[in-house]
Protein backbone atom coordinates (compact mmCIF):
# COMPACT_ATOMS: atom_id res chain seq x y z
CA UNK A 1 0.00 0.00 0.00
CA UNK A 2 1.18 3.41 -0.64
CA UNK A 3 2.07 4.84 2.79
CA UNK A 4 1.75 8.76 3.86
CA UNK A 5 4.67 9.10 3.56
CA UNK A 6 5.01 7.97 0.30
CA UNK A 7 2.23 10.34 -1.03
CA UNK A 8 3.94 13.31 0.46
CA UNK A 9 7.16 12.60 -0.95
CA UNK A 10 6.95 13.86 -4.54
CA UNK A 11 10.36 14.72 -6.00
CA UNK A 12 10.62 16.40 -9.66
CA UNK A 13 12.78 13.73 -11.77
CA UNK A 14 14.34 14.88 -14.94
CA UNK A 15 12.80 13.08 -17.93
CA UNK A 16 15.94 11.59 -19.25
CA UNK A 17 16.44 9.67 -16.09
CA UNK A 18 13.16 7.92 -16.20
CA UNK A 19 12.96 4.35 -17.75
CA UNK A 20 10.25 2.22 -18.68
CA UNK A 21 8.99 -0.29 -17.09
CA UNK A 22 10.18 -3.91 -18.97
CA UNK A 23 7.80 -6.18 -16.31
CA UNK A 24 5.00 -3.98 -17.53
CA UNK A 25 2.07 -6.89 -18.07
CA UNK A 26 0.49 -5.00 -20.83
CA UNK A 27 3.11 -4.89 -22.70
CA UNK A 28 3.66 -8.14 -24.55
CA UNK A 29 2.06 -11.38 -24.81
CA UNK A 30 4.87 -13.89 -23.88
CA UNK A 31 4.48 -17.19 -21.87
CA UNK A 32 6.86 -16.05 -19.53
CA UNK A 33 5.29 -14.05 -16.29
CA UNK A 34 6.83 -10.99 -17.67
CA UNK A 35 8.39 -9.99 -20.90
CA UNK A 36 12.26 -10.16 -20.94
CA UNK A 37 14.60 -6.97 -20.93
CA UNK A 38 15.88 -7.14 -24.05
CA UNK A 39 13.73 -4.28 -25.92
CA UNK A 40 14.74 -0.59 -26.93
CA UNK A 41 12.88 2.37 -24.90
CA UNK A 42 12.23 2.91 -28.65
CA UNK A 43 10.50 0.04 -29.37
CA UNK A 44 8.90 0.45 -26.10
CA UNK A 45 7.23 3.97 -26.54
CA UNK A 46 6.61 2.43 -30.38
CA UNK A 47 4.15 -0.52 -28.79
CA UNK A 48 2.83 2.24 -26.44
CA UNK A 49 1.91 4.47 -29.52
CA UNK A 50 0.75 2.19 -31.67
CA UNK A 51 -1.79 -0.25 -29.08
CA UNK A 52 -2.18 1.66 -25.99
CA UNK A 53 -3.44 5.08 -27.19
CA UNK A 54 -0.90 7.41 -26.06
CA UNK A 55 -2.08 9.48 -28.89
CA UNK A 56 -4.77 10.80 -26.38
CA UNK A 57 -2.50 11.44 -23.29
CA UNK A 58 0.19 13.50 -25.44
CA UNK A 59 -2.69 15.61 -26.83
CA UNK A 60 -3.69 16.29 -23.39
CA UNK A 61 -0.46 17.14 -22.44
CA UNK A 62 0.54 19.28 -25.11
CA UNK A 63 -2.66 21.91 -24.99
CA UNK A 64 -3.05 21.44 -20.72
CA UNK A 65 0.55 20.78 -19.30
CA UNK A 66 1.45 17.75 -17.05
CA UNK A 67 -1.47 17.14 -14.20
CA UNK A 68 1.01 17.53 -11.09
CA UNK A 69 -1.36 15.95 -9.12
CA UNK A 70 -1.02 12.32 -11.37
CA UNK A 71 2.73 11.81 -10.26
CA UNK A 72 4.81 8.88 -11.31
CA UNK A 73 5.32 6.09 -9.20
CA UNK A 74 8.95 5.17 -9.43
CA UNK A 75 11.16 2.56 -8.15
CA UNK A 76 15.29 2.09 -8.17
CA UNK A 77 16.52 -1.03 -9.83
CA UNK A 78 19.98 -1.59 -11.14
CA UNK A 79 20.73 2.08 -10.53
CA UNK A 80 18.04 2.85 -12.91
CA UNK A 81 14.57 4.80 -12.14
CA UNK A 82 11.97 2.97 -13.35
CA UNK A 83 7.81 3.82 -14.23
CA UNK A 84 6.14 1.42 -12.25
CA UNK A 85 2.81 3.18 -12.88
CA UNK A 86 3.13 6.21 -15.79
CA UNK A 87 4.20 4.74 -18.85
CA UNK A 88 1.74 6.32 -20.96
CA UNK A 89 2.04 9.33 -19.68
CA UNK A 90 6.06 9.42 -20.28
CA UNK A 91 5.91 7.99 -23.69
CA UNK A 92 3.48 11.05 -24.76
CA UNK A 93 6.20 13.54 -23.12
CA UNK A 94 9.05 11.73 -24.61
CA UNK A 95 7.22 12.05 -27.71
CA UNK A 96 6.51 15.60 -27.05
CA UNK A 97 10.07 16.96 -26.49
CA UNK A 98 11.36 14.69 -29.31
CA UNK A 99 10.86 15.09 -33.09
CA UNK A 100 13.46 12.84 -33.81
CA UNK A 101 11.49 9.96 -31.66
CA UNK A 102 8.21 11.06 -33.16
CA UNK A 103 9.86 10.11 -36.75
CA UNK A 104 10.80 7.23 -35.58
CA UNK A 105 7.48 6.21 -34.81
CA UNK A 106 5.19 7.43 -36.68
CA UNK A 107 3.59 10.32 -34.15
CA UNK A 108 3.61 13.18 -36.81
CA UNK A 109 0.83 14.13 -36.27
CA UNK A 110 1.56 15.45 -32.61
CA UNK A 111 1.08 19.21 -32.34
CA UNK A 112 4.50 21.47 -31.43
CA UNK A 113 4.52 22.52 -28.42
CA UNK A 114 6.64 25.86 -27.35
CA UNK A 115 9.80 26.41 -25.59
CA UNK A 116 8.59 26.57 -22.41
CA UNK A 117 5.81 24.08 -22.53
CA UNK A 118 9.31 21.93 -23.36
CA UNK A 119 11.03 23.48 -20.56
CA UNK A 120 7.73 22.41 -17.95
CA UNK A 121 8.44 18.86 -19.40
CA UNK A 122 11.76 18.27 -18.85
CA UNK A 123 11.05 17.05 -15.00
CA UNK A 124 8.15 15.35 -14.35
CA UNK A 125 6.90 14.84 -10.49
CA UNK A 126 7.47 11.61 -9.16
CA UNK A 127 6.90 9.36 -6.06
CA UNK A 128 9.49 6.48 -5.49
CA UNK A 129 8.67 3.55 -3.72
CA UNK A 130 8.81 -0.56 -4.08
CA UNK A 131 6.64 -2.81 -6.13
CA UNK A 132 5.01 -4.38 -3.49
CA UNK A 133 3.98 -1.27 -1.79
CA UNK A 134 1.73 -0.31 -4.30
CA UNK A 135 0.50 -3.58 -6.47
CA UNK A 136 -2.86 -2.64 -4.36
CA UNK A 137 -3.23 1.20 -5.88
CA UNK A 138 -2.28 -0.41 -9.36
CA UNK A 139 -4.37 -3.93 -9.38
CA UNK A 140 -7.68 -1.22 -8.22
CA UNK A 141 -6.31 1.00 -11.30
CA UNK A 142 -5.56 -1.47 -14.17
CA UNK A 143 -7.34 -4.37 -12.91
CA UNK A 144 -10.76 -3.91 -11.50
CA UNK A 145 -10.88 0.07 -11.46
CA UNK A 146 -11.17 3.06 -14.11
CA UNK A 147 -7.95 2.63 -16.68
CA UNK A 148 -8.52 -1.38 -17.00
CA UNK A 149 -5.79 -3.47 -18.82
CA UNK A 150 -6.57 -5.74 -21.53
CA UNK A 151 -7.14 -9.12 -19.93
CA UNK A 152 -4.31 -10.99 -20.03
CA UNK A 153 -2.78 -8.01 -18.71
CA UNK A 154 -4.69 -8.40 -15.94
CA UNK A 155 -3.91 -12.25 -15.24
CA UNK A 156 -0.20 -11.71 -15.51
CA UNK A 157 -0.12 -8.82 -12.90
CA UNK A 158 -2.01 -10.98 -10.51
CA UNK A 159 -0.25 -13.61 -11.05
CA UNK A 160 2.93 -11.97 -10.18
CA UNK A 161 1.18 -10.68 -6.97
CA UNK A 162 0.01 -14.00 -5.81
CA UNK A 163 3.19 -15.73 -7.28
CA UNK A 164 5.66 -13.47 -6.20
CA UNK A 165 4.40 -11.83 -3.41
CA UNK A 166 2.48 -14.80 -1.88
CA UNK A 167 -0.29 -12.75 -1.61
CA UNK A 168 -3.78 -14.69 -1.60
CA UNK A 169 -6.33 -14.52 -4.15
CA UNK A 170 -8.94 -13.52 -1.95
CA UNK A 171 -6.58 -10.35 -0.02
CA UNK A 172 -5.87 -9.89 -3.51
CA UNK A 173 -9.57 -9.52 -4.96
CA UNK A 174 -10.91 -7.84 -1.65
CA UNK A 175 -7.88 -5.25 -1.35
CA UNK A 176 -8.63 -4.34 -4.94
CA UNK A 177 -12.88 -4.42 -4.57
CA UNK A 178 -12.99 -7.23 -6.96
CA UNK A 179 -16.28 -8.76 -6.27
CA UNK A 180 -17.18 -11.13 -9.47
CA UNK A 181 -14.10 -13.13 -9.09
CA UNK A 182 -12.14 -11.66 -12.08
CA UNK A 183 -8.74 -12.15 -10.27
CA UNK A 184 -9.50 -15.99 -9.86
CA UNK A 185 -10.57 -16.68 -13.27
CA UNK A 186 -7.66 -14.27 -14.78
CA UNK A 187 -5.28 -16.14 -12.56
CA UNK A 188 -6.42 -19.90 -13.05
CA UNK A 189 -6.63 -19.24 -17.19
CA UNK A 190 -3.42 -17.62 -16.95
CA UNK A 191 -1.78 -20.80 -15.02
CA UNK A 192 -3.63 -23.08 -17.49
CA UNK A 193 -1.91 -21.57 -20.33
CA UNK A 194 1.60 -21.63 -18.97
CA UNK A 195 1.19 -25.25 -18.25
CA UNK A 196 -0.27 -26.08 -21.87
CA UNK A 197 3.41 -24.34 -22.70
CA UNK A 198 5.29 -25.73 -20.12
CA UNK A 199 4.03 -29.54 -20.75
CA UNK A 200 4.17 -29.04 -24.61
CA UNK A 201 0.91 -29.58 -25.66
CA UNK A 202 0.23 -26.23 -27.11
CA UNK A 203 2.24 -22.60 -27.57
CA UNK A 204 -0.01 -19.65 -27.55
CA UNK A 205 2.48 -18.20 -29.88
CA UNK A 206 1.18 -21.09 -32.51
CA UNK A 207 -2.54 -20.02 -32.84
CA UNK A 208 -3.81 -18.68 -36.14
CA UNK A 209 -5.15 -15.46 -35.37
CA UNK A 210 -2.96 -12.29 -34.28
CA UNK A 211 -5.22 -11.22 -31.74
CA UNK A 212 -5.48 -12.83 -28.36
CA UNK A 213 -8.90 -13.40 -27.06
CA UNK A 214 -7.97 -14.32 -23.69
CA UNK A 215 -11.32 -14.15 -22.29
CA UNK A 216 -12.42 -17.03 -24.37
CA UNK A 217 -9.91 -19.53 -22.29
CA UNK A 218 -10.63 -17.79 -18.29
CA UNK A 219 -14.40 -17.77 -19.66
CA UNK A 220 -14.48 -21.42 -20.62
CA UNK A 221 -12.83 -22.60 -17.34
CA UNK A 222 -15.84 -21.59 -15.68
CA UNK A 223 -18.05 -24.15 -17.62
CA UNK A 224 -18.77 -27.49 -15.92
CA UNK A 225 -18.47 -29.31 -19.37
CA UNK A 226 -14.95 -28.12 -19.97
CA UNK A 227 -13.88 -28.64 -16.21
CA UNK A 228 -15.19 -32.49 -16.28
CA UNK A 229 -13.45 -32.52 -19.79
CA UNK A 230 -10.02 -31.13 -18.52
CA UNK A 231 -10.59 -32.68 -15.28
CA UNK A 232 -10.62 -29.46 -12.65
CA UNK A 233 -13.13 -28.13 -10.49
CA UNK A 234 -13.51 -25.01 -8.49
CA UNK A 235 -11.58 -26.07 -5.26
CA UNK A 236 -8.29 -26.62 -6.58
CA UNK A 237 -7.55 -25.34 -9.88
CA UNK A 238 -7.09 -22.08 -8.55
CA UNK A 239 -3.15 -22.80 -8.43
CA UNK A 240 0.05 -23.34 -10.56
CA UNK A 241 0.01 -26.58 -13.09
CA UNK A 242 -4.13 -27.14 -12.07
CA UNK A 243 -4.53 -29.46 -15.08
CA UNK A 244 -3.75 -33.18 -14.19
CA UNK A 245 -1.33 -35.08 -16.18
CA UNK A 246 -3.09 -37.56 -18.36
CA UNK A 247 -5.74 -34.63 -19.17
CA UNK A 248 -2.98 -32.54 -20.92
CA UNK A 249 -3.62 -33.81 -24.08
CA UNK A 250 -7.39 -33.27 -23.48
CA UNK A 251 -5.91 -29.56 -22.71
CA UNK A 252 -4.08 -29.38 -26.32
CA UNK A 253 -7.35 -29.88 -28.13
CA UNK A 254 -9.58 -27.75 -25.63
CA UNK A 255 -6.82 -24.83 -26.68
CA UNK A 256 -6.92 -25.31 -30.28
CA UNK A 257 -10.55 -25.52 -30.43
CA UNK A 258 -10.27 -22.06 -29.29
CA UNK A 259 -7.35 -20.46 -30.92
CA UNK A 260 -6.41 -22.32 -33.85
CA UNK A 261 -3.05 -23.62 -34.63
CA UNK A 262 -0.58 -22.17 -37.47
CA UNK A 263 2.09 -25.21 -37.63
CA UNK A 264 -1.05 -27.60 -38.31
CA UNK A 265 -3.00 -25.17 -40.62
CA UNK A 266 -6.12 -25.54 -38.14
CA UNK A 267 -8.24 -23.26 -37.62
CA UNK A 268 -9.86 -22.35 -34.32
CA UNK A 269 -13.70 -23.26 -33.99
CA UNK A 270 -14.52 -19.76 -32.05
CA UNK A 271 -14.93 -17.17 -34.53
CA UNK A 272 -17.03 -14.78 -31.43
CA UNK A 273 -16.97 -16.01 -27.99
CA UNK A 274 -20.99 -15.46 -28.59
CA UNK A 275 -22.34 -17.92 -29.57
CA UNK A 276 -19.25 -20.10 -30.46
CA UNK A 277 -18.24 -20.57 -26.89
CA UNK A 278 -21.43 -21.74 -25.66
CA UNK A 279 -21.93 -23.70 -28.39
CA UNK A 280 -18.46 -25.64 -27.97
CA UNK A 281 -19.22 -25.95 -23.89
CA UNK A 282 -22.65 -27.67 -24.95
CA UNK A 283 -21.22 -29.73 -27.56
CA UNK A 284 -18.41 -31.18 -24.42
CA UNK A 285 -21.15 -32.32 -22.57
CA UNK A 286 -22.20 -35.41 -25.06
CA UNK A 287 -20.10 -37.92 -25.82
CA UNK A 288 -21.22 -38.09 -29.63
CA UNK A 289 -20.24 -34.00 -29.63
CA UNK A 290 -16.90 -34.81 -27.59
CA UNK A 291 -15.80 -37.34 -30.77
CA UNK A 292 -16.73 -35.15 -33.19
CA UNK A 293 -14.70 -32.39 -32.33
CA UNK A 294 -11.72 -34.55 -31.62
CA UNK A 295 -12.27 -35.64 -35.60
CA UNK A 296 -11.94 -31.92 -36.46
CA UNK A 297 -15.52 -31.37 -37.85
CA UNK A 298 -16.69 -27.70 -38.11
CA UNK A 299 -18.87 -26.45 -35.07
CA UNK A 300 -21.93 -26.24 -36.92
CA UNK A 301 -21.83 -30.16 -37.63
CA UNK A 302 -20.74 -31.01 -34.05
CA UNK A 303 -23.75 -28.92 -32.97
CA UNK A 304 -26.18 -31.07 -35.17
CA UNK A 305 -24.67 -34.34 -34.09
CA UNK A 306 -23.98 -33.56 -30.57
CA UNK A 307 -27.85 -31.62 -30.06
CA UNK A 308 -29.81 -34.92 -31.95
CA UNK A 309 -32.35 -34.21 -34.56
CA UNK A 310 -35.11 -34.50 -31.69
CA UNK A 311 -34.06 -31.42 -30.19
CA UNK A 312 -32.78 -29.46 -33.27
CA UNK A 313 -36.17 -30.17 -34.70
CA UNK A 314 -37.93 -28.56 -31.67
CA UNK A 315 -35.50 -25.62 -31.66
CA UNK A 316 -35.83 -24.47 -35.50
CA UNK A 317 -40.19 -24.85 -34.58
CA UNK A 318 -39.23 -22.41 -31.99
CA UNK A 319 -36.85 -20.01 -34.19
CA UNK A 320 -39.20 -19.76 -37.02
CA UNK A 321 -42.29 -18.87 -34.68
CA UNK A 322 -39.81 -16.15 -33.64
CA UNK A 323 -38.82 -14.44 -36.74
CA UNK A 324 -42.56 -15.18 -37.68
CA UNK A 325 -43.89 -12.92 -34.95
CA UNK A 326 -40.84 -10.19 -35.16
CA UNK A 327 -41.84 -10.25 -39.17
CA UNK A 328 -45.72 -9.79 -38.20
CA UNK A 329 -44.96 -6.90 -35.74
CA UNK A 330 -42.99 -5.02 -38.66
CA UNK A 331 -45.56 -6.28 -41.59
CA UNK A 332 -47.38 -2.41 -40.63
CA UNK A 333 -44.44 -0.35 -41.41
CA UNK A 334 -41.96 -2.47 -43.50
CA UNK A 335 -44.45 -4.35 -45.99
CA UNK A 336 -44.48 -2.01 -49.28
CA UNK A 337 -46.76 -4.78 -50.91
CA UNK A 338 -44.36 -5.95 -53.33
CA UNK A 339 -44.44 -9.24 -54.97
CA UNK A 340 -41.28 -10.83 -53.97
CA UNK A 341 -42.12 -10.62 -50.48
CA UNK A 342 -45.83 -11.87 -50.76
CA UNK A 343 -44.34 -14.80 -52.59
CA UNK A 344 -41.88 -15.32 -49.82
CA UNK A 345 -44.82 -15.13 -47.20
CA UNK A 346 -47.09 -17.88 -49.82
CA UNK A 347 -44.20 -20.08 -49.72
CA UNK A 348 -43.76 -20.35 -45.88
CA UNK A 349 -47.44 -20.81 -45.61
CA UNK A 350 -46.95 -23.85 -47.95
CA UNK A 351 -44.12 -25.23 -46.08
CA UNK A 352 -46.03 -24.83 -42.92
CA UNK A 353 -48.71 -27.01 -44.58
CA UNK A 354 -47.01 -29.25 -46.15
CA UNK A 355 -44.89 -29.87 -42.53
CA UNK A 356 -47.99 -30.03 -40.44
CA UNK A 357 -48.97 -32.88 -42.82
CA UNK A 358 -46.23 -34.41 -42.86
CA UNK A 359 -46.45 -34.42 -38.56
CA UNK A 360 -50.24 -35.70 -39.04
CA UNK A 361 -49.44 -38.15 -41.31
CA UNK A 362 -46.23 -39.18 -38.73
CA UNK A 363 -48.31 -39.50 -35.67
CA UNK A 364 -51.18 -41.60 -37.68
CA UNK A 365 -48.15 -44.03 -38.28
CA UNK A 366 -46.79 -43.73 -34.72
CA UNK A 367 -50.40 -44.75 -33.53
CA UNK A 368 -51.32 -47.39 -35.79
CA UNK A 369 -47.91 -49.09 -34.64
CA UNK A 370 -48.76 -49.39 -31.27
CA UNK A 371 -52.06 -50.60 -31.47
CA UNK A 372 -50.11 -53.37 -33.94
CA UNK A 373 -48.11 -53.65 -31.02
CA UNK A 374 -50.67 -54.11 -28.08
CA UNK A 375 -52.64 -56.68 -30.65
CA UNK A 376 -49.93 -58.86 -30.32
CA UNK A 377 -49.68 -58.88 -27.14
Amino acid sequence: MVTQKEQASVVDAPVHELHFDHQNPRFFLNPKLFLEHDQTEEELVLKLWREFAVDEVALSIAHNGYFRHEPLFTTKENDNLVVVEGNRRLAAVRLLLSSKLRKQVGATDLPPISSARKKELARLPTIECQRDTIWQYIGFKHVNGPQPWRAYAKAKYVAWVHNELNVPLEVIAARIGDRHATVNRHYRGLMVLHQAESSGVYYIEDRWEKHFAFSHLYTGLGYKSVQEFLNIDNDTSFQPNPIPEDSLKDLGYFLRWLYGQKSTNTRPLIQSQNPDLRRLVDALGYETGLTALKRGLTLDVVEEISTGDEELFKVNLMDARRHLQYARGKQLTGDRGDIDTLQIAQEILDLADRLMLDMDAHRRKERVGRRKSRTKV
